[in-house]
């Protein structure tokens, strides 16, 4: 199995495009690129200097510093996936609290962010072999991706998964608050001006609302066997 595609995975917020995405490079030995992670550590960046919050964005602000934001991911060998490193310090857990969740659609919209963090997805993809999820990854950064899937399923579906990986996680979280949250994302998501969420046309839709991991896992390798032996 020499050939090498590019797998591009859009869809709503907490439809378990990473987990499938993780999945998929285990089996196929690929790199594995969680860009929602990306633009949850500017998101984090941008809290931790005072440039956002729930009623406020200094976005020129942000701008200026966006120079200043290094971002990396490193393999951790224990858990089996690569960690989100910020400016050196591995961030993967404060990015994937509620409060980053929040706030990370407003930071995700802005123009000059997106550009950065495109022009670094691609730069990792330009070899292939690669598996990558988020918003814009079928659309923007690989246009020309050899499988294109877009994932969606309920809010409310959504909101129930969400709330269950937090409360397993130790957060102190009302449900309510994360279906408006999970409702609000995809408002946004969905009406920003730059690179909104949109399924690409050639993109394959699977809403995943009745359907188990290892069902969505199975038919998306069929897919995949498909295209390597094309």
């Amino acid at each position: 199995m020499s050939k090498k595609i590019t797998i591009a995975i859009d869809g709503f917020s907490s439809t378990g495009k990473s987990t499938i995405a993780k999945l998929l490079a285990k089996k196929y030995n690929y790199i594995y690129v969680d860009t929602g992670a990306m633009y949850r550590a500017v998101t984090l960046f941008s809290k931790q200097n005072n440039f956002v919050g729930k009623n406020f964005l200094n976005k020129d602000e942000l701008i200026s510093k966006l120079q200043l934001v290094r971002l990396s991911f490193q393999f951790n060998q224990k858990l089996g996936f690569a960690e989100m490193y910020l400016n050196g310090n591995n961030v993967e857990k404060e990015i994937r609290t509620l409060e980053v969740s929040q706030l990370v659609s407003k930071v995700a919209a802005i123009s000059e962010v997106r550009k950065k963090l495109v022009a670094e997805q691609q730069q990792m993809g330009k070899e292939g072999g690669i598996v990558m999820d988020g918003r814009d990854i079928g659309t923007v950064v690989f246009p020309d991706a050899d499988l294109k899937l877009f994932m969606t399923a309920s809010a409310d579906k959504r909101a129930t998964r969400r709330y269950k990986e937090l409360i397993d996680r130790g957060d102190k979280v009302n449900f309510d608050e994360i279906l408006f949250n999970v409702q609000e994302r995809d408002r946004i998501d969905s009406t920003r001006e730059d690179s909104p969420l949109i399924k690409a046309k050639d993109a394959i839709e699977f809403d995943n609302s009745d359907m188990g991991i290892k069902e969505q896992f199975d038919r998306i390798c069929s897919l995949v066997d498909s295209k390597l032996e094309d």
